[in-house]
């Protein structure tokens, strides 16, 4: 294969690879449950995906438009995992994680 094919090649795979990889993080964020992941599942996330978690739940269940800027999801994430910590019950959606959740377990 001659030097122009290969470069050919290799810009056509990625070009190709770009829609791939769009689309996988995506489907990361429709798989993602928002405010109704448990407080188990929001503690065993990587920052990362904890910051996909409240920003899916600030902006569907809290209707933060356009989105929610990087201090907010900060803060929220300090606050969620400081509640989580506390709850009675893991399975706690982070939507419902309050106060009275660390007294009375919460279905």
């Amino acid at each position: 294969m001659t030097r122009y094919a290969l470069r050919t090649t290799a810009a056509a795979a990625a070009v190709l690879l770009v829609p791939v990889l769009g689309a996988c993080e995506q489907a990361k964020e429709a798989v993602n449950k928002g405010g109704n992941t448990p407080c188990s599942e929001f503690m065993a996330q990587d920052r990362s995906k904890q910051r996909i978690t409240v920003r899916k739940y600030l902006e569907k269940d809290t209707k933060v438009t356009p989105t929610a800027n990087p201090d907010t999801v900060d803060a929220s994430i300090a606050a969620i995992t400081l509640m989580c910590q506390a709850q009675r019950n893991p399975d706690t959606p982070i939507r419902d994680a309050d106060l009275t959740g660390i007294l009375v377990p919460k279905k």
